[in-house]
């Protein structure tokens, strides 16, 4: 019996483009101040921006809260297979 992932809702929350509250965070590919790679539940997503700093990261829930100057967001592949980082781990 093949067991099936749960996909819970993914929410987005941008305040004043300082602050961006996500939900959904399966794995965090690469982050800098200039940009944060990540995956969710609902495929790839890249935050750009200047000064950008992880600032809260849930491994329980997949919550991350992320500040600085947020420019842009962008989504990517929804069913690209990727392979897993070792930050990308813990979220497992």
């Amino acid at each position: 019996m093949q067991e099936k992932e749960i996909i819970r809702n993914q929410n987005i929350i941008l305040e004043n483009r300082k602050k961006l509250t996500i939900s959904g965070i399966t794995d965090v590919d690469s982050f800098d101040e200039k940009a944060v790679c990540l995956y969710t539940q609902l495929g790839e997503l890249t935050i750009q921006g200047s000064e950008l700093h992880i600032d809260s990261m849930s491994v329980e829930t997949g919550d991350m809260t992320v500040t600085g100057d947020i420019r842009a967001l962008i989504y990517g592949d929804r069913d690209k297979k990727h392979p897993v980082s070792a930050l990308g781990k813990l979220f497992r």
